[in-house]
């Protein structure tokens, strides 16, 4: 068969195939996200069931979330690259884009989980697990979807394009031929493949992105519990069944909104440059959301905490490949995002079995809904004062080439060269042509 050709793209096209692409991405968070999100609605079927304590239970969903971040399995064979995607297509309009794709999540959510209880009394937890799973395999259709694009930056980046072609060459000669080189032949192949993959990560020493990895760690850990002990927590203060599943519904649909709004707003041109601004704010909204969780003891209150929780977890989910490009750029995107959901795995890990051993030893979700929403809100702190320390350094340096009366020219490549020339004064190169003048004269 004939391989595709392949059309090189000034700029992302900001439509065209890129929306079908939104919607596969779209269709992919529901078969991901969501379902992994009511897994929460098992949580006392397992623990039921198998007769084990909220920890060892908790062990079930933290395990698949992690996997769904950190290998190359599974789910995160589909998550990842689809988000990618989305952010290959579009650049005006990029966080309404993945605001749209990532409501897949909270409509999953909506719809998913009322469904879920419903299959766990008419079949029992295991025909409801073998129901999801025919459902999942809609994502063989969201992979026919994705059709790769070849940007024009693309291939003025050496970290995308020109390594993968430089690789790709070294890849594709014979193992006989490279076995019969020498040994110099071998170690200078081998330190060109490492020099092409450290261009493909070598954001992960920017400053920005190192508070951002970190911040992502706190935030991830924060997050993760109250999907798993949301409906145990709802279920132990008196609220019945189809309640509690309702109320993950809420949160669900709430999310949809979140996304959306957040998405569409931050693509507004006042807004755009406060996306970071966006992001912490959200994110400190669900740690406090958190704090006052243990208060809500009843039904009604609870439906205005999965309201506003829900809001602020959609607004910050839309934002976090946003954020990635604003910081890393479009070009290592790709490679940015799996570092960044990478990070997620390992809290992903271990808050819900730590959530779960501190309810076993304390008796109550007030422990663990507190840790929860104090590593969120430190995740936002983080974030905020670096870009405070940020800006006092750019109007210090600001100040200093003030006073010295230095003028800096900036180049393309995002260089400073200082110019000598600078230093003197106009009136004294005027005197001085005057004299040279004169001189030549006489």
């Amino acid at each position: 068969m004939a391989t595709p050709r392949k059309v090189l793209h000034s700029s992302p096209p900001d439509g065209g195939w890129g929306w079908m692409i939104v919607v596969g991405c779209f269709l992919v968070t529901i078969c991901t996200r969501a379902v992994t999100r009511c897994i929460s609605i098992f949580f006392v079927e397992f623990q039921t069931y198998f007769a084990q304590d909220y920890a060892r239970t908790a062990w079930i969903h933290s395990i698949a979330d992690c996997a769904t971040m950190l290998c190359g399995l599974g789910f995160a064979l589909c998550y990842s690259p689809a988000i990618a995607m989305v952010g290959k297509y579009f650049n005006k309009r990029k966080a309404l884009a993945y605001g749209i794709a990532m409501s897949g999540s909270g409509i999953g959510t909506f719809i998913l989980a009322p469904v879920v209880q419903l299959l766990i009394e008419q079949f029992s937890w295991r025909g409801a697990l073998l129901i999801l799973g025919g459902f999942v395999l809609n994502l063989c259709v969201c992979g026919a979807l994705m059709r790769p694009i070849t940007l024009k930056e693309d291939h003025e980046n050496p970290s995308e394009l020109h390594k993968q072609e430089y690789v790709s060459k070294a890849q594709k000669q014979d193992l006989k031929q490279i076995s019969m080189c020498s040994p110099l032949m071998k170690e200078w192949s081998h330190e060109c493949l490492c020099h092409c993959s450290w261009q493909e990560y070598n954001f992960l020493l920017m400053p920005d992105f190192m508070v951002l990895a970190v911040s992502v760690l706190f935030m991830a850990y924060g997050c993760s519990p109250l999907f798993v002990y949301l409906v145990p927590y709802a279920l132990s203060v008196g609220v019945s069944h189809q309640e509690a599943a309702f109320l993950m519904s809420i949160l669900g649909v709430i999310d949809i909104i979140g996304n959306i709004t957040f998405g569409w707003l931050t693509d507004r041109r006042c807004l755009k440059k406060y996306r970071h601004i966006c992001y912490l704010f959200a994110v400190g909204m669900d740690g406090l959301c958190c704090l006052f969780l243990p208060v809500l003891q009843s039904f009604p209150l609870l439906v205005p905490f999965s309201f506003t929780f829900g809001y602020f977890d959609g607004a910050y989910v839309t934002l976090i490949p946003v954020v990635t490009a604003d910081v890393v750029g479009t070009p290592s995107l790709s490679s940015a995002l799996g570092v960044v959901y990478f990070l997620h795995a390992v809290p992903y890990l271990l808050s819900p079995p730590i959530a779960g051993w501190l309810v076993d030893t304390t008796g109550s979700y007030t422990a663990s809904f507190l840790l929860c929403g104090f590593s969120m809100i430190f995740s936002s702190i983080l974030l905020c004062f670096a870009r405070l320390a940020k800006k006092i350094k750019r109007t210090h340096l600001r100040s200093l080439a003030k006073d010295a009366n230095i003028k800096q020219q900036i180049w393309t490549n995002g260089t400073i060269a200082y110019s000598v020339a600078g230093e003197l004064d106009q009136k004294d190169v005027e005197m001085l042509a005057i004299d040279t003048n004169s001189y030549c004269n006489r």
